[in-house]
């Protein structure tokens, strides 16, 4: 009976320790954030990330670097990522200028798409003209998003 307890103990730390060694390794993002009207870089004072549709907030994934770009670590089987930015060192938040009528909801961005290609997301923002100015692409594993603050209208 104890022979057979052991055993099986040790078939389980095997599996475990299997499983660790083999795991596929966390992904990384760099993230950079412009200005949708005037095309400058943007330095975030908070980050809300979210994976998966799940609800849970996770803004110890995100590290900041001194230039204003940041680096998302999440996990390896990430399909999507939806990003908050707040700004001011106050809980309001940018609004993606890529959502539809610039909208606060949550916009959904493909992982693998970010990890193969990099993506740029559109501007709704800006004027056509301006633009064209500051138009960039990403190279892969880089998510590039234009934000705008709120306006007097949408202040809570």
């Amino acid at each position: 009976m104890v022979r057979k307890r052991t055993w099986l103990l040790l078939l389980a730390g095997i599996i475990t320790l299997r499983g660790a060694l083999f795991a596929e390794p966390a992904k990384t993002i760099t993230i950079k954030v412009y200005d949708g009207k005037s095309g400058h870089p943007v330095v975030p004072t908070a980050y809300q990330v979210r994976v998966d549709h799940n609800g849970e907030m996770h803004a110890d994934w995100v590290k900041q670097h001194e230039d204003g770009t940041a680096e998302l670590t999440i996990p390896a089987d990430t399909a999507v990522v939806a990003l908050h930015f707040a700004y001011d060192s106050s809980m309001e938040l940018y609004i993606n200028c890529d959502a539809e009528k610039n909208s606060f909801g949550d916009v959904w961005y493909s992982v693998p798409q970010i990890m193969t290609k990099g993506v740029v997301t559109s501007n709704l923002c800006g004027k056509a003209k301006a633009n064209e100015k500051y138009k960039t692409t990403a190279a892969p594993g880089e998510l590039i998003l234009f934000v705008r603050q709120r306006n007097w209208r949408e202040q809570d």
